[in-house]
């Protein structure tokens, strides 16, 4: 989104990992990252359609919430943890089906699907070269097409990115 101040057109897209590490607009770390505002463009886009897509999936806005909370967890980014964990309140998650994905070991009141999914989130975020096709038809034997399982990898992808960006845009804002 874009917007005019003062007769000039910047860019009005809220940029959530400033916001997490806490980066002001005129910091120095802020400046930096302004002479390069593509980049966090880019990165908010990816952001807003894995999570936030305009379109309806097979993977639910719950479920991507419920994604985005298990890598956040298994990382152990708190930023990420409180985001996701307001985000999937906003999309009326309760709170035991949160609390049940931040479990070490998710258990009984989560549907075989998500189970399944999560158990990919795992394995993706701590061995990703152990993943082989058998864990992928498991995935299809919840229902999952060949879109979804994309979607839920890409996903995944995406928030190890945002985990290790946020966790380096942080220790920038420390020396600087």
């Amino acid at each position: 989104m874009t917007e005019a101040r003062d007769g000039v057109v910047v860019d009005a897209t809220p940029d959530l990992l400033n916001t997490l590490a806490g980066i002001e607009a005129d910091s120095p770390l802020g400046e930096l990252r302004a002479q390069r505002g593509e980049i966090a463009r880019y990165i908010q886009g990816s952001y807003n359609a894995l999570l936030e897509p305009a379109e309806g999936s097979g993977v639910s806005a719950i479920e991507r919430g419920l994604i985005a909370l298990r890598v956040a967890f298994l990382t152990g980014s708190e930023p990420l943890r409180e985001h996701y964990r307001a985000r999937l309140a906003e999309l009326g998650a309760s709170t035991g089906l949160v609390a049940e994905v931040e479990s070490t070991t998710p258990g009984d009141p989560l549907a075989s699907r998500m189970l399944v999914i999560l158990q990919h989130v795992d394995l993706l975020t701590h061995a990703p070269h152990e993943a082989t096709p058998a864990h992928l038809a498991k995935l299809q034997a919840q229902g999952l097409s060949t879109p979804d399982i994309v979607t839920i990898s890409q996903l995944i992808a995406f928030l190890s990115f945002q985990v290790r960006t946020l966790a380096g845009l942080q220790l920038l804002a420390e020396v600087l």
